[in-house]
């Protein structure tokens, strides 16, 4: 990959690990070659650095491969992922999934990032339906505008929603921020 191919996404390989190009900027002083300052984050590690390439310089793609897979289930402290197509299981500690635990549901399909065969990753949809199990009940008169209170959601995550959701209904999470969208339409 060359430097002035540079991308927000773009994955390199530098030091034997991969590194994904968050921020590039092409520079051309009046003086002297131009380059590209970039930010980078370890795919790895999660730290981010800033380096700057010289202009064309040629580095090595990071061949990350992109599998989605199923979240079939919890094995202690385990999250257990099956390739539906060959029905082997990838198997991720709580550390390595983070907080995205709060979002997994038995049967959801994840993608699952790897590099040379070592799990980066799980990328959760975006838009997910969610049943709210416990919340203060409303009361009559609010509205959309009003304020928010916690309600604890069937994977036990706890999020904020308007006044006016009730226990039982569905309601559409961002998986990634952990917000409320919208009610699950029927």
């Amino acid at each position: 990959v060359s430097s002035n191919d540079f991308k927000t996404g773009t994955e390199i390989e530098i030091d034997n690990a991969p590194w994904r190009v968050i921020e590039f900027l092409h520079v051309k002083p009046g003086k002297g070659s131009a380059f590209v300052r970039t930010k980078l984050k370890n795919c790895i590690t999660g730290n981010t650095v800033e380096r700057t390439f010289r202009a064309g310089e040629v580095l090595e793609d990071a061949t990350v491969q992109k599998n989605v897979k199923q979240f079939t289930y919890r094995d202690g402290d385990q999250y257990v992922f099956m390739d539906m197509v060959s029905f082997e299981e990838s198997r991720l500690n709580a550390k390595e999934i983070g907080d995205k635990a709060n979002w997994l549901r038995e049967g959801m399909d994840c993608t699952v990032v790897s590099w040379k065969n070592r799990i980066l990753e799980v990328d959760l949809p975006i838009a997910v339906k969610y049943k709210v199990v416990q919340t203060d009940p409303g009361v009559k008169g609010n509205r959309e505008s009003g304020g928010t209170k916690p309600a604890t959601l069937d994977t036990g995550a706890v999020v904020n929603v308007p006044l006016f959701v009730d226990e039982g209904e569905e309601i559409i999470i961002d998986t990634r921020t952990g917000e409320y969208m919208s009610r699950a339409k029927s």
